[in-house]
């Protein structure tokens, strides 16, 4: 879930600010809101620079306010209220309390918007900002909401709406998105058929479901089509308990090495000996693959046609093990290592796999954590292998400062650790 900052809003990767005026000072702006980006994806300097936002917009509410008084008398306001208007707009221009609105305009009466036709202008915008596994998140939330509220008009939602939402929210079974039957139903229904057996979905997913649905409102008062978000003051007071993806050990490793799977296990040692995510080495190009002398053959994690990467740190140079070295020259000369996979056939083929070998405890993504795990047991330093698996140095508290004044592990330092990595036998 995102950072909460008052008055922002995160819409991609990009925080914007909005705050209503008051009315009278509506009034005299022709405007509602004072919108603006704040140009920053990061959440620390976004929150920094809404507070400088706001300092702004109080300011020019003290100032419309203050030109208000001198200028508008109650006998002249009440004779001729446009001409006396035309003179306090022309005063704010000249005295440059009003920036980057070089005319003022009328303030429109608010539509009664149907909440069915801003869900799915929002849903269109958001499938071309997300990628096609996190759209499919927000696509689901938000349509759980919409199936119960899109007729109603957006300015009718209450407080009491945001907590009769996330009542049905928590009465959801984990097996709605499993079964064929439940597909299209609405919410009221799948709370229906929920009642049939006694799971419930997790606290972690209850929390995601919210948090969705709160963004899109947040979108929604962005916009200008609501006054405020009134799901915001609705605590979600469920504590989130961790669940880490569980390590697999060597005699787990080994039972999904034996099972010889015809699709995964190429590919499943190239992320055991990589740690790599299952969208990186899916996403993998012959492009990729860099000669480095002596050093051998390294593998350059990049954004490609096929993915993106998840952070800035992803991108990084790997060295290529040398029981990898023998099965890329089997994998295609050009193009596309892994042609045929997908995270989707990924997930999908080892679901198949643990089930296969009685390993139903693991997930695709524990290859990874088996990876920094024996990275750690070389006696690796915790900021080397988060080199190798592309997460922020962890060496310092001030990590920024860190990453400012080192230049990172050398290729050879790279070389050693995985040269040292052996698959259990």
């Amino acid at each position: 879930m995102s950072a909460q900052i008052k008055y922002a809003y995160l819409k991609g990767h990009t925080w914007l600010f909005r705050r209503n005026y008051p009315k009278d000072v509506a009034m005299v702006l022709g405007h509602q809101a004072m919108k603006q980006s704040l140009k920053t994806g990061d959440a620390h300097t976004a929150r920094v620079r809404a507070a400088e936002a706001n300092a702004r917009y109080e300011t020019m509410i003290a100032k419309v306010r203050g030109s208000s008084e001198e200028l508008l008398s109650v006998d002249g306001w009440a004779q001729a209220p446009e001409t006396a208007l035309g003179r306090l707009r022309a005063t704010l221009e000249q005295s440059a309390t009003v920036t980057g609105r070089p005319d003022f305009g009328r303030i429109k009466a608010r539509e009664r918007v149907p909440i069915r036709d801003v869900g799915r202008v929002y849903l269109g915008r958001r499938s071309n900002e997300l990628r096609p596994g996190g759209f499919k998140s927000v696509r689901y939330s938000v349509g759980l909401f919409l199936s119960k509220y899109a007729e109603r008009s957006v300015c009718s939602l209450t407080r009491a709406d945001g907590r009769e939402f996330l009542a049905l929210v928590c009465q959801l079974s984990p097996l709605i998105g499993k079964s064929e039957t439940t597909r299209g139903l609405s919410l009221d229904r799948l709370v229906a058929f929920s009642e049939l057996g006694s799971a419930r979905i997790t606290v972690r997913t209850q929390k995601r479901i919210w948090s969705q649905v709160n963004h899109f409102l947040d979108w929604v008062v962005y916009e200008g089509h609501l006054e405020q978000n009134p799901f915001r003051t609705v605590l979600f007071d469920q504590k989130v308990r961790a669940q880490p993806y569980a390590v697999p050990t060597d005699e787990d490793v080994v039972r999904l090495l034996d099972a010889r799977d015809g699709l995964l296990n190429t590919f499943l040692i190239t992320c055991l000996l990589t740690g790599m995510r299952s969208g990186e080495a899916a996403g993998l190009l012959r492009e990729d693959l860099v000669a480095k002398g002596n050093l051998g053959t390294f593998v350059h994690v990049r954004p490609n046609d096929l993915r993106l990467l998840k952070t800035e740190a992803a991108e990084r140079v790997v060295p290529v093990h040398p029981v990898l070295d023998e099965l890329f020259r089997e994998l295609p000369a050009s193009g596309p290592l892994f042609p045929d996979l997908t995270v989707n056939t990924v997930t999908k083929q080892f679901a198949v796999l643990r089930r296969r070998v009685g390993l139903d405890h693991l997930v695709f993504h524990s290859t990874r954590k088996w990876f920094v795990t024996a990275c750690e047991r070389t006696g690796v330093p915790e900021h080397w292998t988060a080199t190798l698996v592309g997460h922020r140095s962890a060496r310092s508290e001030n990590g920024i400062t860190y990453g400012i004044y080192s230049a990172g592990i050398s290729d050879q330092q790279k070389r050693s650790i995985i040269d040292q990595i052996r698959l259990p036998s």
